[in-house]
């Protein structure tokens, strides 16, 4: 009998044991499920989005922050994301200005009722507040704008090549256009300094003929006219009413440094537009002097020096402003004198 009792007791003990581990399993298991239902249902977190950006236009990202909302999944909308470097430590030149530009693109899109929605955040990601997420989207340089799909994981197309369109806010809104199908009108703040130049332009005309209001004759002059309507040619063939509509950088800071010439046929700098002026006037200037070498009646050695001037002018200029276009134009086969 106490051989049977101590069996009974010690079987007890067993089941009761394993009873007990049973409910610890199961309690663990619920604390998990628990934890797991914790995240943010989707209309909390777009919700805590829109909340975000209507206080600033981009959203600044921690670690946190950017895997809740822009890996977390559910999503019904996408994020443009930057990922740069704007401590000075870093010496990223490009950084600034690159920020400035999707500042200006994220204001346009959330002060445009026409266009503006839940469907499209704009977000920064700064290295030194997320390291550890440009290492697991191993991201060695910046900056970098990556588009976040509403669905799936970004393809090699939703990261821009910048290298080829550049930061200005106007490319990024046309590849934006491409990856979500929502076109953003980029408004930038207003510049008076074509106003003023007018301004000055005009002063300086109405005091040139006050000066000369008893001697009006160089208005008949041919050759003032001509050049007149050089200089206007050249304004507009250079790009100048491109730069009145579209207010382009001076010029192009990449991570090769400096650039003067815009990489695209759909861009252009401001220094740009002086110096496809300047090559213009320099070609005009040749053809010029070759059709006064041929027509002239002057000594015929000067009329030799202008003609060699004028050709060889007109074939270095000109080879000049074709290496210019074909390096906008990717795949213009043809060049002359230099590549």
């Amino acid at each position: 009998m106490a051989t049977s009792s101590t069996f009974v007791t010690a079987v007890t003990t067993l089941i009761v044991g394993v009873v007990m581990l049973c409910l610890i399993a199961g309690g663990g298991d619920a604390s998990v499920k628990k934890k797991e239902s914790s995240g943010m249902s989707l209309q909390e977190r777009v919700q805590q989005l829109t909340d975000l950006s209507n206080k600033r236009p981009i959203i600044r990202m921690n670690v946190a922050k950017f895997n809740e909302f822009v890996k977390g999944v559910p999503r019904n909308y996408s994020v443009i994301a930057m990922f740069t470097a704007l401590s000075a430590s870093r010496g990223c030149t490009i950084c600034g200005p690159a920020n400035e530009e999707f500042t200006i693109i994220a204001n346009s899109f959330r002060f445009n009722s026409q266009v503006y929605s839940n469907k499209l955040f704009f977000a920064l990601v700064d290295f030194d507040e997320c390291q550890s997420i440009f290492q697991s989207m191993k991201l060695y340089t910046a900056p970098v704008f990556i588009h976040f799909p509403a669905k799936g994981k970004p393809s090699t197309q939703d990261k821009m090549d910048i290298q080829r369109f550049g930061v200005e806010a106007e490319a990024v809104a046309r590849w934006i256009q491409e990856r979500t199908d929502i076109q953003i009108r980029v408004f930038r703040p207003p510049n008076y300094s074509g106003t003023m130049a007018l301004v000055i332009v005009t002063v300086l005309v109405g005091g040139l003929l006050y000066l000369k209001r008893n001697n009006l004759e160089f208005l008949y002059n041919r050759t003032a006219w001509g050049i007149a309507s050089l200089f206007i040619v050249f304004c507009f063939t250079s790009g100048q009413m491109w730069n009145q509509i579209r207010s382009p950088p001076v010029v192009q800071r990449t991570q090769k440094g400096i650039s003067y010439i815009h990489s695209s046929s759909q861009g252009q700098l401001v220094v740009e537009t002086y110096i496809v002026f300047a090559l213009s006037a320099a070609i005009t200037t040749g053809m010029i002097l070759l059709i006064e070498a041929a027509k002239g009646k002057s000594d015929i050695r000067k009329r030799r020096v202008m003609l060699v001037v004028g050709l060889g002018m007109f074939a270095l200029f000109f080879g000049m402003i074709l290496s210019i276009f074909k390096s906008k134009a990717h795949g213009y086969p043809y060049s002359f004198i230099m590549s």
